[in-house]
């Protein structure tokens, strides 16, 4: 078996043989050929190439558009949801406080009402009495000064 040809005899080979040229002037000889064969041929004339009405630029881009129209809306459901999330937050905040509120004032109620409970008995009384100097009739009352002696 011999080498297989080089590149560019096997370029000019498809080029002959009908193959698509591969560069942009071989392409534009290639189209120049087709036209005068065309016109030698008497067939029929080519057809006018199609002119854009507008420029491209002014073109509406629908699937832009569309995604665009869609970001807003669900900017739009966002909004929403924040809104109310934000007034949940603000009331379970108001609610933490006032049941902080609620549980100091039941632990100061059962503190006074053991309170209560503990005053309304007669040894109570009187120990509170007698830590204000207090003594019952007939009874002699003394001090003692200084330390004592043990």
């Amino acid at each position: 078996m011999g080498m297989p040809p080089a590149r560019s005899a096997a370029r000019a080979a498809s080029a002959r043989a009908g193959a698509a040229p591969r560069t942009a002037a071989e392409r534009a000889a290639a189209l120049e050929q087709r036209r005068r064969a065309r016109a030698r041929a008497g067939g029929a004339p080519a057809r006018p190439r199609r002119v854009a009405l507008r420029p491209p630029r002014l073109r509406v881009r629908w699937e832009r558009v569309g995604r665009i129209a869609l970001l807003v809306v669900l900017a739009v459901v966002i909004g929403l949801y924040a809104e109310h999330a934000l007034s949940y937050l603000s009331a379970r905040t108001a609610s933490n406080r006032q049941h902080a509120i609620v549980t100091r004032l039941e632990r100061q109620n059962a503190y006074f009402e053991r309170r209560d409970r503990s005053l309304s008995q007669l040894p109570t009384v009187i120990g509170q009495a007698r830590g204000l100097g207090m003594v019952l009739p007939g009874e002699q009352p003394y001090a003692t000064i200084g330390r004592s002696a043990r």
